[in-house]
């Protein structure tokens, strides 16, 4: 289980006076990018999962909770310091803190237990409540006064403009030719200990994303969901090009300690265990979902599965749609021409098609091939012969058919 044996001290500011201008200040200094989360408490409720989801809210992450019972605040609390140990977070600070009562301040120091993270306390309020000073007896603290360490907010900075309108994907759906081998009919197998090349020496290249794609798509991750395993196993999927068997083989252990490789196994049914170098975009991702099994009582277990128990979430190409990720989609009909020479309007395609694709299989499936793309393109060429050949024009438009692969 992790444990911070020395965290920070807490630090206690005092506002009297319950001036506006320090509540503003301490909500303009929000910017968990840069490890600083500002927690204003939702007011009129006193229970602790309420302020478990007021943390998440902050990280940005969608809540209630789903998956878990209605009144367990347990996995909230470790869901919300996995990311906070995944991401640069190491200042929060919790406005309304004259309002804590004693079940939420020990899971206050809990969570600074577990994430080391600096806890600063602002009460606004002319005096401590007897409990917290009691509690903070126990505790390494210091006291300060709020016009101190809360001086007036600035205005918008240009960065937090520029973030705002630096969204050119918002809204829309975005194609991933690594999902188009997303689904696979084929077994899991058993957990696999081997020392797996990396896919490069393997000869194996997943398709890459634009810059402005991957912004994108870990902007949408990263809000979508606030279960880790479910966003660490669709980033995975997005720069590996792996499959859902794959993606089942994955263990915490198959991990790197700093997150930037993560091992895929297959036995050779595919073009066997790979090691994927993880790109800077998606590691917080992973670095979370492995935190929550290291937050428990082991570390053995699958990577992209709930160590909490979670039932009834979504699966992960319904997950998939809902963050507007799929693979290409089959070329849209043409518009029809009327009698008058008027073109009639082609609705949008509502349904993703979700292929079955064995471009990467080392083995061809049983069955019609074509049947099982259902008119989605194949995925990009994988291999440094394919991709050179792609780039010369000699690949046919259809690669990946089998008739076609002596080709290749």
């Amino acid at each position: 289980m992790l444990d911070c044996p020395n965290p920070p001290p807490v630090t206690v500011v005092l506002d009297p006076y319950d001036d506006v201008v320090h509540t503003r200040a301490a909500l303009a200094s929000h910017a968990p990018q840069h490890g600083r989360l500002t927690v204003h408490p939702t007011p009129g409720t006193d229970a602790a999962i309420a302020l478990a989801y007021d943390v998440l809210a902050a990280l940005g992450k969608p809540v209630p909770l789903a998956g878990y019972r209605p009144l367990d605040a347990g996995p909230a609390w470790l869901i919300a310091a996995a990311w906070i140990l995944a991401t640069p977070i190491t200042h929060l600070t919790l406005l309304r803190a004259h309002l804590l009562t004693p079940h939420r301040f020990r899971d206050l120091l809990a969570l600074r237990r577990r994430t080391g993270v600096r806890l600063i306390l602002v009460c606004h309020h002319r005096a401590m409540r007897a409990f917290l000073e009691r509690e903070l007896r126990q505790v390494e603290h210091s006291i300060a006064e709020a016009s101190a360490l809360l001086p007036e907010a600035e205005p918008a900075s240009l960065e937090r403009q520029a973030s705002r309108a630096g969204r050119p994907l918002a809204n829309r759906w975005i194609s991933l030719p690594a999902l188009t081998t997303l689904k696979a009919l084929d077994d899991a197998t058993d957990p696999c200990q081997c020392a797996a090349p990396m896919a490069a020496d393997q000869d194996f290249f997943p398709p890459v994303m634009p810059p402005a794609t991957e912004t994108e798509v870990a902007w949408r991750l990263h809000r979508a969901t606030a279960h880790p395993h479910l966003a660490a196993q669709l980033a995975t999927a997005a720069f590996t090009a792996a499959s859902t068997t794959q993606l089942n083989t994955v263990h915490v252990r198959d991990l790197g300690a700093d997150a930037s490789t993560v091992t895929l196994h297959d036995h050779g049914l595919r073009r066997g265990c790979m090691t994927h170098s993880v790109p800077a975009w998606a590691r917080p991702l992973l670095r979370a979902s492995a935190f929550l099994w290291r937050l428990g009582e082991g570390t053995s277990g699958a990577l992209f599965s709930d160590p909490l128990g979670s039932e009834g979430l979504p699966s992960l190409t319904t997950f998939a749609e809902h963050c507007k990720l799929r693979p290409p989609q089959p070329p849209r009909p043409k518009p029809r021409r009327g009698r008058r020479g008027r073109t009639s309007s082609v609705k949008e395609q509502e349904k993703t098609i979700w292929p079955v694709c064995a471009a990467h299989l080392r083995l061809s499936l049983a069955g019609a091939e074509l049947d099982l793309m259902q008119g989605c393109p194949y995925p990009p060429p994988h291999t440094r012969k394919t991709i050179e050949r792609r780039k010369k024009g000699w690949l046919p438009p259809d690669y990946g058919l089998r008739e076609l692969r002596h080709l290749c």
